[in-house]
């Protein structure tokens, strides 16, 4: 097996092909090694594209003759749920099987001017809905540490095919943890952007308040270079954050940190726990004032959570009708032909969330739950703005658990959920968060452990900095 692109960080390969170490195609051809040898039993893509090396000789071309994008001859993987035009994107669900995209994401497009090489679209949590990635249409992803164990989700075959060493370098989505905790139980570093700082305009929709394209590295630097490509206003999205927003800023030598106690409490295994204090101890030794900070609300996340995003899915997913795109299923009558449609189309977790969502929408509930939750919701990121006054970052772990076993929570949805109770307050209140690997289990298989930093609205730089302070430590 041809290991050149498994030693590699995406910084270690730009130089690498500027200074003729090797090839585009040489990468491209390590990247399609690892994946012929590793994934027919991690099923992390979904479908590795044909084309790659002809990609690859064009980059090799265009390095000849001077240019210089900066991803140009990088192998990626690129989650299902994010168009390429001329690409199948199925969201990992039958009911979109067969679909081509017919223009490319805004984030597909900046890669595509930087020069980057599409390996292929990875395995998900059908449209995203899990934490596991054994809620695809076309089987669960295993986890590279261990293939008895999930890679998490939803974005689980992106941070399957990075830990596999099939590629430097994904993008995945996050609506309430999906980049964060695959990153977290797969030893990689994962950011969830400030909310409007990358395009969402060629992504299928799932949470529309909540959803924001997520980037999986080996590296904190790594991650903010992709940051740096991708971050722009975007016109054609109208949640787009203007580029005046990202300000530049001085970073001060000593800063704060604030952990959060209220979401601290049981539910944490306990190697997790050792390991997150480990984290705090190191980050004391690197000279961070260490602070306890209250959340207060932060208790009600994953209930406000399950109530604001099933009512979104319930609309959002309201067009896969079997009339527009996707599969049909014909009925007797136009009615059976949705309701065919529908139930063959949609797996378990999606009919559950659509179910759920149409409920807490419907009259007579609206008021009880959904507007409650929204005000709720305000105040929780409330909350954060006012530990941000008293901090500068804030730390926990990212997931209560380290990678669990393939079908250990399935069958019990409120398990499952719970896997992202560290994950969903700074979704919900909008803001950026990264996980960075914190350590490693002391169990039989060792296993990742992720800690996550989550700094103020469009804070990515201080995540950065913070991120690659411990990560050098």
């Amino acid at each position: 097996m041809n290991t050149l692109i498994q030693n590699l960080t995406l910084d270690d390969a730009r130089k690498g092909l500027l200074e003729k170490k090797f090839s585009a195609r040489e990468l491209a051809e390590s990247s399609l090694s690892v994946i012929k040898e590793k994934d027919s039993e991690i099923h992390a893509f979904l479908e590795v594209f044909e084309d790659v090396l002809l990609q690859a000789d064009r980059a090799d071309t265009a390095i000849a003759a001077g240019e210089r994008g900066a991803l140009l001859g990088i192998p990626l993987a690129i989650k299902d749920n994010i168009l390429i035009d001329g690409r199948k994107a199925s969201a990992a669900s039958k009911i979109l099987e067969g679909y081509t995209a017919s223009y490319d994401a805004t984030v597909i497009g900046k890669l595509k001017n930087e020069g980057g090489i599409f390996i292929g679209r990875t395995n998900m949590d059908e449209f995203g809905m899990g934490s596991s990635t054994e809620n695809s249409a076309f089987g669960p992803t295993k986890n590279p540490f261990d293939t008895l164990r999930v890679p998490g989700g939803s974005s689980g075959g992106s941070a399957a095919a990075i830990s596999m060493g099939a590629t430097l370098a994904a993008l995945g989505t996050d609506t309430g943890g999906s980049v964060r905790q695959p990153a977290s139980l797969c030893g990689l570093v994962g950011l969830k952007p400030t909310y409007g700082a990358l395009s969402r305009f060629g992504v299928i929709a799932l949470g529309t308040s909540l959803d924001q394209v997520g980037l999986l590295t080996k590296t904190v630097a790594d991650s903010e270079i992709l940051f740096s490509i991708l971050r722009s206003h975007d016109p054609l999205d109208s949640t787009s954050l203007p580029d005046s927003f990202f300000k530049k800023h001085s970073i001060t030598e000593r800063l704060s940190i604030g952990i959060p106690r209220d979401l601290l409490g049981e539910g944490i295994d306990k190697e997790v726990r050792r390991i997150f204090e480990a984290a705090v101890l190191k980050f004391k030794s690197l000279g961070f004032t260490v602070k306890e900070v209250s959340l207060p609300n932060a208790r009600y996340a994953l209930s406000i959570y399950y109530i604001v995003l099933p009512a979104e899915i319930s609309a959002n997913l309201a067009r896969y009708d079997g009339m527009r795109f996707g599969v049909r299923e014909r009925g007797e009558n136009l009615l059976q032909d949705y309701l065919k449609t529908r139930g063959l189309g949609f797996g378990r977790e999606p009919r559950r969330r659509i179910i759920l969502g149409t409920y807490v929408l419907s009259h007579g509930y609206y008021d009880a739950y959904y507007n409650k939750a929204t005000a709720l919701r305000e105040l929780l990121r409330k909350d954060y703005e006012n530990a941000f006054r008293e901090v500068d970052i804030l730390i926990t772990p990212t997931a209560p658990t380290s990678a669990f076993k393939i079908g250990e929570k399935t069958n019990d949805p409120l398990t499952m959920y719970l896997e992202d109770i560290f994950t969903t307050p700074v979704s919900l209140a909008g803001i950026p968060a990264l996980s960075i690997p914190g350590g490693m289990t002391s169990s039989n298989p060792s296993l990742p452990v992720g800690i996550q930093l989550i700094a103020p609205n469009t804070r990515e730089d201080l995540l950065f900095h913070v991120g690659k302070l411990f990560e050098k430590a």
